[in-house]
């Protein structure tokens, strides 16, 4: 079942035994930075939950169900956005181009979702899997309320993805098996980019570095290159001039990039302005512009302070 899964061999091996050895967690923590297969594995883990005694046909449907998340005993949450009284994942998000000003959050209604689910007996499988996505992203009555899910699953599986155990409540990682993922090394993750057909991203040796072995973060990076106004992406690398510069800069950037485009941005020019400067004064500075956006300040005036600040080191 793991087949497609590169790089991981140690989390294939925890979750190949536990079902095996018949011995299956009420709920898992899948702890790694993003892009390195996390959800690929908790894709590849069911169909290994689900499939049972099926034949070769009986299983590629089974496969190609629970890929496509379209199976009954299946539940996957993802952070949302709140829009005109619905809520959208950040994919949806970008197809309705909603321009995103925070990050997307897992709501409360969505914990209440998951028992409700998990409330009736599976249908087609002898245990009910949920998978919560970017799970370091719920409100804090959202963690609480799933503090309570997880002290009595029933017939039932939780898969927690967040980067690290220290991102999610302590509560939480104490009632989960801890499944570590680990970033690829150049062959593996060259492996990757070419299966998915993003070998050209091997061309780019900034994307690379940014990635630092998740070929997930090397895909999103490329696209967002992609995305972003090159004259724009220019601009932002020249170090301000002037303190009118700096001002234009900080406009520019809340006009043109939305809330997950600015976050984006910092990464690339950290990395950027750290090889050209090396001062540490400007990644820290960029450093407090992130943790700015995430706590909802007005992101006009971050980006003119930072630059405003980056123009005085």
């Amino acid at each position: 079942m793991f087949e497609e899964l590169i790089g991981q061999q140690q989390a294939i091996e925890l979750l190949t035994a536990s079902v095996k050895q018949n011995r299956i967690a009420p709920a898992y923590l899948f702890a790694g930075t993003d892009g390195v297969g996390r959800s690929l594995a908790a894709t590849c883990f069911i169909q290994l939950l689900f499939a049972g005694s099926r034949d070769g046909e009986q299983l590629s449907v089974l496969k190609n169900r629970v890929s496509q998340r379209n199976h009954p005993d299946l539940f996957w949450v993802e952070p949302t956005y709140q829009y005109q009284g619905e809520r959208l994942t950040a994919a949806q998000a970008a197809e309705k181009k909603v321009k995103r000003k925070a990050p997307p959050v897992i709501r409360l209604e969505q914990i209440r979702e998951i028992s409700q689910f998990l409330s009736r007996p599976p249908l087609e499988s002898v245990r009910s899997v949920v998978v919560i996505e970017q799970a370091e992203a719920m409100a804090e009555s959202a963690a609480n309320a799933l503090l309570k899910t997880l002290e009595e699953p029933g017939r039932a599986t939780l898969i927690l993805i967040a980067p690290s155990p220290e991102s999610i409540l302590p509560t939480l990682v104490s009632r989960c098996q801890k499944i570590p993922f680990y970033r690829l090394d150049s062959s593996s993750l060259t492996q990757v980019l070419t299966r998915t057909g993003n070998l050209d991203i091997l061309q780019h040796p900034e994307i690379l570095n940014l990635a630092a072995g998740s070929p997930g973060s090397a895909i999103l990076a490329h696209q967002q290159l992609q995305s972003i106004n090159s004259e724009l992406l220019q601009e932002v690398k020249k170090l301000p001039t002037s303190y009118l510069h700096a001002l234009e800069l900080g406009k520019r950037i809340d006009r043109e990039l939305d809330t997950e485009g600015q976050l984006w941005l910092i990464e690339y020019l950290q990395q950027y302005y750290w090889q050209k400067t090396h001062k540490p004064q400007i990644i820290q500075e960029l450093e407090k512009t992130r943790k700015n956006l995430l706590c909802y300040a007005q992101p006009r005036l971050v980006w003119e302070c930072t630059f405003l600040a980056i123009l005085r080191v």
